[in-house]
């Protein structure tokens, strides 16, 4: 590498630590919105500025060097810096807060998401907001890496970790989603396949663990991560499924061949929450909690507690 003096940037960090956690340079350039040759170049040019080579582009995935891990702890003090000093510049003046980056699970993604980004547009009307949906487990681990600033998602259970706020939003119970017309959901659950969701996610292991502590013996034929795939073998026939509300919810065009029911041994439950690093957003994610509340209370509690009443008290906005 080519020994020449150079500036360290915040933008050359941050592509950096893009590309360290993605471990790929294009995978790193589609976070950022830029090129991969950009990304690249901003790599070579943070690494002859600090005059050592930070990444092994050979490896496959891409690796740190021991240099890169050294700095990786560095450059992320750096941009939580960064971002905690532009939090507070633009918190006292809304206006300033030029970027969001929100982490939701896809359960909202068809009405509680647009309407609440509807809505943070309205105020934050110079705000470019970014969004990304998907596991919770894998939404809170971007979260730590300061690749996200809000995440709505399913607590995950154990210690909350010192950097974060958290403000919990929904608890909803599991339930049995079974064929329509088969019969009492016992008798199903004796005489049909279980179409599990799947155990690399959080829910799948929590409802595999709850089995197994209820004494519960089911014949694991189909393991999926769809919702809709899930429903859909549920209306078919193909066997009986335990999920939330949001996930029947969500697979709305299945409902009228498949019928659910609370589960017919221990309830299980999960509480969905909006998770920030504490005192970079000041206020605001309690206020997009408060927001959110609200969205939860109109387009989810109501509508399900409506088409399923003894859902009432269990599903509710915390």
């Amino acid at each position: 590498m080519v020994d020449t003096p150079g500036k360290v940037t915040l933008w050359g960090i941050e592509v950096f630590l893009a590309a360290a956690e993605e471990q790929s340079i294009s995978a790193a350039a589609k976070r950022l919105g830029a090129s991969p040759s950009a990304v690249s170049q901003q790599i070579t040019n943070l690494e002859a500025a600090l005059g050592a080579e930070l990444l092994d582009r050979s490896a496959r995935p891409l690796a740190l060097t021991p240099a890169g891990a050294l700095f990786l702890r560095r450059a992320r003090a750096i941009l939580n810096e960064a971002a905690e000093a532009r939090a507070e510049l633009a918190m006292a003046d809304l206006s300033r807060l030029t970027r969001v980056n929100l982490g939701m699970i896809e359960d909202f993604d068809a009405d509680v998401t647009p309407r609440l980004l509807a809505d943070m547009a309205g105020e934050l009307r110079h705000t470019r907001f970014l969004l990304e949906t998907g596991a919770s487990h894998r939404l809170m681990a971007k979260l730590e890496a300061r690749a996200l600033d809000m995440v709505v998602a399913a607590d995950l259970g154990g210690a909350r970790p010192d950097w974060a706020e958290v403000h919990p939003l929904l608890s909803e119970p599991f339930i049995a989603a079974v064929p329509t017309g088969v019969g009492e959901v016992g008798d199903v659950m004796r005489s049909m396949p279980f179409v599990q969701y799947t155990e690399r996610h959080l829910m799948g292991r929590q409802i595999a663990a709850h089995l197994a502590r209820e004494g519960v013996a089911v014949e694991h034929r189909f393991e999926l991560d769809s919702y809709h795939a899930i429903m859909a073998m549920v209306a078919e026939g193909a066997g009986w499924t335990i999920l939330t509300p949001l996930g029947y919810l969500r697979a709305g065009r299945f409902r009228d061949r498949a019928e659910v029911h609370p589960l017919p041994f221990a309830p299980l439950s999960r509480t969905i929450q909006l998770s920030a690093r504490a005192g970079v957003f000041q206020d605001l994610p309690a206020r997009v909690a408060g927001e959110l509340r609200g969205l939860l209370e109109e387009l989810i509690v109501g509508p399900a507690t409506e088409r399923m009443p003894w859902l009432a008290g269990d599903l509710k906005v915390l």
